[in-house]
């Protein structure tokens, strides 16, 4: 086994987003001094316009006077608008700048820099929390990225989930390659989304309220009732105040006002999502509108995904933009004032449901293509900016498993170099070499305490999720064969389950051997930290000899870290377990830990000389007799 080596990340991508962050903010600067010259240039078109067309009338020059009012009108028009054109670019470039200042804390870990969006992960999942995949400075925390609620489901599950199809995981991870180099797409797809707001597009409800259609018994004639009836008012009210008819029309009205309220209830359930969705729907169609105009000759996986956008009949940014813009009007009733009166001119409300009603039925069919498509490269977008963040990070190569060699594929299994945790900073970590060959390999791993046993176990899992989610690794090499990931690391007991430490640890490690004994399915890689730590010393032992070989015959490969130095023999009557271990030094009366595994048995213990340096009263090996 080579001796592994701290890893140092390339310094080019940091140097490369500082000189982008110094070279928007001289542009920034140009264009606050560019703004307040136009802020100066209204004011004095503004004050020159009014100054010139009150002396021009004082001179009875009406007719020029009149003129120069018009022009100077006009002429701040023009300003105003490049004035507000500027202001919105200016808006662009400090989200572009926050999105820059946020990659730079992923590089450095910075977490209170990076924005922390909670994941839904559920209860008693299997490696979550063991590999910490959700919450605070956990992998998902670091490469987050998403810009919408379905984008960062879809992320989850891709890390959450066992192990895709082979094919499904070699189109995912030529998607998010052809991604990585594309800054410039990711960019503006963040940029589109939040130009507005920050918030995400909530895709799930959106998609509901699109397909969900309102209620239509009887739309259609009360919307023709009550056009009549507006007519007939407008009519009669018009003929009266000509030719004195009567308040005649009072009576259309009052059957017109009848029959609004009656139905005014039909628009309330499609009017709770337009005081909130219209925006989003603005979001959403700036997002796939540009994607519309891309090219994507250079990127066939790319083009096959957005292909549900470029093979239709009507723009599907055109059809969202229009929905937006019926829920923007159907909102008008936040206003009761406003509400009541625009309904009292004509069937507002009815007539905008009905044009609602007719795009849910031109679209319903074929919206939930875009909000797919949307999450799928929602996802695969934050793993490319992951990969673009850390060049130096390694593309997996996946291999077809056999039957332990038999047959056309190879034996299971994983063999990586150079890996390393990406979670812990590029200056610290450090790197080791691990190979597991066919099923029923297990490395036992025996170490002092704080000498990174855990640390090891966390790394190799949380790499693996990465390879499988289709994503770089913090490796040099990393061949593996899909697996299904199965951990034993963070155990708790549950006051709510009424189950002890013990229990807990006891039900999740037969969950792990319950599924190393599908032979079906891919591989189990086991990652268990301190085998029966919740129970005495000797039944410890005999339990773990026992569980250590039924897993050395199941389908599967891993680790098992302990503390029981006897359970190293295990490695005279398994062929398939080998020893490995990681040690610490004492330097000046203090531990030190090179964090690097080596072969064999650990020969030593530190838990002594932990509890002497830290004070604690300890029994020497031979106390000498009281006299």
């Amino acid at each position: 086994m080579k001796p592994p080596v701290p890893t140092r990340s390339s310094p080019v991508r940091e140097q490369q987003l500082v000189h982008a962050l110094r070279r928007a903010a001289r542009l920034e600067t140009n264009g606050r001094r560019i703004s307040a010259r136009f802020t100066t240039v209204r004011l004095a078109i503004f004050a020159g316009g009014l100054f010139g067309a009150v002396i021009t009338h004082k001179l009875g020059w009406t007719v020029f006077g009149n003129l120069v009012l018009a022009a100077s009108f006009v002429l701040f028009l023009i300003v105003a608008w490049y004035h507000n054109r500027l202001e919105d670019r200016l808006h662009r470039l400090r989200r572009w700048q926050g999105i820059k200042r946020v990659h730079l804390a992923r590089l450095s870990l910075k977490w209170t820099e990076i924005p922390l969006r909670p994941v839904t992960v559920p209860e008693r999942h299997g490696y979550a929390r063991d590999l910490d995949l959700a919450g605070p400075r956990s992998l998902l925390h670091l490469i987050d990225h998403t810009i919408s609620s379905q984008g960062q489901q879809r992320l989850a599950s891709w890390l959450l989930e066992q192990a895709a199809h082979a094919t499904q995981w070699s189109n995912r991870q030529a998607l998010i390659r052809e991604l990585t180099p594309l800054s410039l797409l990711r960019d503006r797809l963040v940029l589109e989304a939040q130009a507005v707001e920050e918030a995400d597009i909530d895709g799930r409800r959106l998609l509901s309220v699109l397909q969900k259609r309102v209620d239509d018994s009887g739309l259609m004639p009360m919307l023709l009732a009550e056009s009549v009836l507006a007519l007939t008012t407008a009519a009669l009210l018009l003929a009266d105040v000509i030719s004195g008819l009567g308040n005649y029309w009072m009576l259309s009205f009052g059957i017109y006002a009848i029959l609004f309220l009656s139905v005014r209830s039909r628009s309330e359930e499609i009017f709770d999502h337009a005081q909130s969705l219209h925006l989003q729907l603005e979001r959403l169609s700036a997002v796939l509108g540009y994607l519309e105009q891309r090219s994507y000759r250079a990127t066939p996986h790319l083009a096959k995904l957005c292909s549900p956008l470029q093979h239709q009949h009507s723009r599907p940014s055109r059809s969202l933009k229009q929905a937006a813009s019926l829920m923007n009007r159907l909102s008008v009733r936040a206003h009761p004032l406003v509400h009541y009166l625009i309904n009292a001119i004509g069937p507002w409300d009815l007539f905008h449901t009905y044009r609602l009603q007719q795009l849910q039925d031109r679209i319903a069919s074929v919206a939930p293509l875009w909000f797919e498509l949307l999450a799928e490269l929602d996802a695969a977008a934050s793993l490319a900016t992951f990969a673009h963040l850390h060049p130096a990070y390694l593309w997996p190569t996946l291999h077809a498993a056999g039957a332990d060699g038999q047959g056309n594929g190879e034996a299971p299994g994983l063999a990586a170099a150079g890996l390393a945790h990406p979670l812990i900073p590029a200056g610290v970590r450090v790197a080791n070499d691990v190979t597991f060959e066919g099923r029923g390999r297990i490395f036992l791993v025996t170490g002092s305490n704080m000498s990174g046993k855990s640390t090891f176990l966390r790394t190799i899992g949380i790499n693996t999720c990465l390879a499988q989610a289709g994503a770089p690794v913090c490796a040099t090499a990393f061949h593996w064969s899909l697996v299904r990931i199965g951990s034993c690391i963070r155990v708790d007991d549950s006051l709510d389950g009424g189950l002890s430490f013990f229990y807990a640890e006891v039900k999740r490690l037969k969950t792990i051997l319950d599924s190393t004994r599908d032979e079906q399915g891919p591989p189990v890689l086991w990652l268990i930290d301190e085998v029966f730590k919740g129970t005495n010393n000797r039944e410890r032992l005999i339990g773990g000899r026992a569980l250590i070989t039924a897993l050395a015959g199941g389908n599967g490969f891993g680790l098992v870290t302990t503390h029981d130095l006897e359970l190293a023999e295990l490695e005279r009557q398994l062929s398939s377990l080998t020893n490995v271990h990681f040690q610490e030094t004492v330097v000046d009366g203090a531990l030190h830990f090179d964090y690097r595994l080596k072969p064999g048995p650990c020969p030593t213990t530190n838990a002594l000389r932990i509890m002497a340096l830290e004070g604690l009263p300890i029994e020497t090996a031979d106390p000498t007799p009281p006299r």
